[in-house]
Formats: structure tokens, C-alpha cells, sequence
């Protein structure tokens, strides 16, 4: 790792509501990306998403009051699940999303190309 080392820990909590922890995953191994390639993650960017061990993004719920309070924050891109696409067009109308980008992926991979800086050098 540049710069020297880091430990990881990950505590997720046995008693957290199901319904409430997996939407981070993208996040939290986005973190840990930026962290691991010691590249930023980019500003004015949300995302949510389910992560599995492969590194498959899986949808989740809540994704207009995600998309809503997102752009009320002032975020001007946002990632979604693929799966997810169906939501926002069925849920939210074009004006709700304005001039906000989003961005539909399936793997994580498409995470850290969309959601981390490109290296300098």
C-alpha cells in the first residue's frame, strides 16, 4: 500500500435491522477501495447498492427517497443497482430528477470506474 499500511476492521452489528445495512455495501467497499488504491472518491456522487462476495451489485429498497435526498443534498450523480432502473422510471418523474446523472451498474468493478478518481501519474 503507498504510504505505508492500514488495518481494516468492519463492524457490522448482529442486532442492526436487515433492511437497513445492506444498501451500504457498495459504499463501504468503495471506501475501501479508495483507501486500498489510495485514489479519492469523487465529490458530489451517492450511491446505494447490495454487494455480494463476487462483487455483484444487487438492488435494494428505497430508492426514490435515496434518489430525492440525494438531490436535495446537492449531489449531482448518483449509482444505482441496474435492477433498479424500473424504479426510478416508474417512481420518479423527470423533473424530480432534474439534471441529476444516473448511473445503472451490476458489478463493482463499474462502481470503481464511476465512482473513483482516475490515478495521477
Amino acid at each position: 500500500m503507498p504510504g505505508g499500511s492500514s488495518d481494516i476492521h468492519i463492524h457490522v452489528p448482529a442486532g442492526a435491522i436487515p433492511k437497513d445495512g445492506p444498501s451500504a455495501g457498495i459504499t463501504m467497499a468503495a471506501a475501501l477501495l479508495s483507501m486500498l488504491t489510495d485514489r479519492r472518491v469523487r465529490q458530489n456522487l451517492a450511491m446505494t447498492g447490495e454487494i455480494t462476495l463476487t462483487g455483484q451489485v444487487l438492488p435494494v429498497g428505497g430508492i426514490k427517497e435515496k434518489v430525492l435526498a440525494a438531490k436535495r443534498s446537492g449531489v449531482r450523480e448518483v449509482i444505482l443497482p441496474f435492477e433498479t432502473e424500473v424504479n426510478v422510471r416508474e417512481d420518479l418523474k423527470s423533473e424530480q430528477i432534474g439534471e441529476m446523472q444516473v448511473h445503472y451498474v451490476k458489478e463493482m468493478a463499474e462502481v470503481e470506474a464511476l465512482a473513483l478518481e482516475k490515478k495521477e501519474g
